[in-house]
């Protein structure tokens, strides 16, 4: 084989908190990300170490609006179509069908949204790829009961699946449970809707693994009831990839790197193994930790197990045993060490392609199961020229790098690969700054950071390349 499969799913992917708005239209109610603002606060909510009930007023909150694509779908879908999309990964806002998370039956007008979505997809045979949970937590279940830290949640995430599976049953083929369900451990209140008050001090590990446990739970429950339901869909787990490299050969920065990629990659351990590794229990058990892991947990997850693996590869990580605060680079989640062998984005993000194909044969080894790229891209800054063109031959150069690693490790290495859908193929609010500034998308809105524009959508220079890369199935790069 000299080129991806005939059948391989090229695309784009988006998340419905940034790129919906209409954030309280039709009945959706709110929404952990609707109350994380842009701006200097950002972070200390993401990270769950402020609440978003001690802010000032006059915040800005971007997700309100984002991209309004709840009103302009069709018009993004026949640009995605155009470029001709195989599949299109987005998510469904959970607040959108049961607005609090507790009400007994769903909210008829967010599943016409979705149906109408899907079915806008099928009539341009492009596949929809569901992600169920995309940092989307009903703030009402935040306030009520804290949200992932409650066993609770476990019984409400059910009935929001089973009322998507049953709803979407012979439309839907490929779903993902949680997306980049380790972010949990990095931006808590983001990921899972967890933050951190004064009397959690001292208790936050305990926390964290108790909601990581219910989630898994919640994860493998979802398994089960899709293969009742509906048994020839499939179920991915979704990981935020990139290997953490050590920063030397001595073998306190190897250790370093083997503990950090360790914990990375424990979500997805229990999801695609079904049970947990021993360093977690031996470190419950060291620390202390109180978590209720009973033996129909233990069954559940063993028995429901995921059929494929999802992840985001934006860069590599590195890792070093002595570290100085002067050393640690941030401008992304998890804060780790600059790597002075790559270059940066503006962002601070490492541009690594070969690290896409490293991370590729990481996982592989690790799973043996299909794998899905369902995040990938670069975020720049594009000047819109007088003629209304956008030459973004950064994005291009940066996207062509990483799917010709990702040829390689296909064709090369004989890694199974389902499908690819770069980042943002839309201009959309980002999850880490909540910019639009920082722009992903083949397809360029009109909107500034303030809030200002028409929301017009463009074409930029990527959009004829990514149509091209599509059309040749890989070949023309």
């Amino acid at each position: 084989m000299s080129t991806f499969p005939d059948n391989f799913l090229w695309g784009g992917a988006t998340a419905a908190n940034q790129l919906e708005g209409a954030y309280l239209e039709d009945g959706k109610g709110l929404t952990n990300v609707d109350v994380i603002p842009q701006g200097k606060y950002r972070w200390e909510v993401a990270r769950g170490l402020l609440s978003y009930k001690d802010l000032p007023e006059g915040e800005y909150y971007p997700s309100h609006e984002a991209i309004d694509h709840y009103h302009r779908f069709k018009e993004d879908v026949a640009l995605f179509a155009e470029m001709g999309f195989k599949c299109y990964r987005f998510s469904i806002a959970w607040s959108r069908i049961f607005p609090k998370g507790i009400e007994e039956s769903p909210n008829e007008a967010g599943l016409k949204f979705y149906e109408e979505l899907i079915d806008e997809l099928l009539k341009y045979n492009i596949e929809p790829v569901v992600t169920l949970s995309h940092f989307d937590v009903p703030l009402h279940l935040v306030d009520a009961i804290g949200s992932w830290r409650n066993r609770d949640m476990v019984k409400h995430f059910e009935k929001f699946v089973v009322t998507i599976f049953n709803r979407f049953k012979g439309k839907v083929k490929y779903y993902i449970s949680f997306n980049e369900i380790n972010m949990l451990l990095h931006m808590p209140f983001t990921g899972a809707g967890i933050y951190f008050d004064d009397e959690d001090k001292g208790h936050k590990d305990e926390i964290t693994l108790n909601a990581a446990h219910h989630e898994l739970v919640a994860s493998a429950l979802a398994t089960k009831r899709l293969k009742e339901i509906d048994p020839n869909a499939q179920m991915g787990c979704m990981l935020a990839a990139g290997d953490f490299y050590p920063y030397s050969c001595d073998p306190k920065d190897v250790r370093e790197a083997q503990r950090d990629n360790q914990w990375n990659f424990f979500f997805v351990d229990v999801q695609s193994r079904g049970e947990y590794p021993r360093w977690v229990l031996k470190y419950i058990e060291k620390e202390n930790i109180d978590i209720e892991i009973t033996a129909e947990d233990k069954q559940l997850l063993k028995e429901n197990t995921v059929d494929y693996i999802t992840f985001s590869y934006y860069s590599s990580r590195t890792s070093k045993a002595d570290v100085s605060e002067e050393e640690l680079q941030s401008g992304n989640a998890v804060d780790n060490i600059s790597n002075p062998h790559l270059k940066t984005t503006e962002w601070g993000w490492v541009i690594d392609p070969l690290g896409l194909r490293i991370t590729m044969n990481t996982l592989w080894d690790r799973y043996q199961k299909p794998l899905f790229i369902v995040e990938n891209g670069l975020g720049a800054k594009d000047t819109v020229e007088a003629d209304g063109s956008i030459h973004d031959d950064y994005r291009i150069d940066y996207l062509r790098q990483h799917i010709e690693q990702m040829k390689l490790a296909v064709i090369e290495d004989g890694i199974p690969l389902l499908g690819y859908t770069p980042w943002g193929c839309i201009d959309l609010v980002s999850a880490s700054e909540g910019q639009m500034e920082k722009r992903y998308g083949f397809i360029y809105v009109d909107k500034n950071d303030q809030g200002e524009g028409s929301l017009d959508r463009s074409r930029k220079d990527s959009f004829y390349w990514y149509k091209d890369v599509i059309s040749s199935n890989g070949e023309n790069l």
